[in-house]
């Protein structure tokens, strides 16, 4: 089967994401810094995947689209920590702009979803 036949599955390709920041940041040596900019990056990528899982069992409209709005939020959240990543740890910059942008990608959808919710 190639890629572009493949069911888009948004519940594995957060999972696959989250799973690939826990990847690298594994990789990190610890300090100050980094322990900070680490414990915020694990929890806001893993948690774009658990809202997007909640998302998809909603009791309602309202809490479905108030469940992406967090996945966008988290989204958002986790561009900026890689962001800060890459600045502390320039070793690692190739790799979280990679992150940053499918997290970016992730944005965009759920911009898309929210959207078209109101319409």
């Amino acid at each position: 089967m190639t890629q572009t036949s493949q069911k888009y599955d948004l519940e594995e390709r957060t999972a696959v994401f989250a799973e690939n920041v826990i990847k690298m940041c594994r990789t990190i040596k610890y300090d100050l810094i980094a322990n900070n900019i680490i414990g915020q990056l694990l929890r806001s990528a893993t948690s774009i995947g658990a809202n997007y899982m909640e998302a998809n069992g909603a009791s309602s409209k309202k809490d479905f689209r108030n469940k992406i709005h967090i996945c966008k939020k988290e989204s958002q959240e986790t561009q900026h920590w890689l962001r800060m990543l890459g600045t502390a740890r320039p070793e690692l910059k190739d790799e979280s702009q990679a992150l940053w942008q499918e997290a970016h990608e992730f944005v965009l959808i759920f911009q898309k979803i929210t959207s078209s919710l109101r319409q």
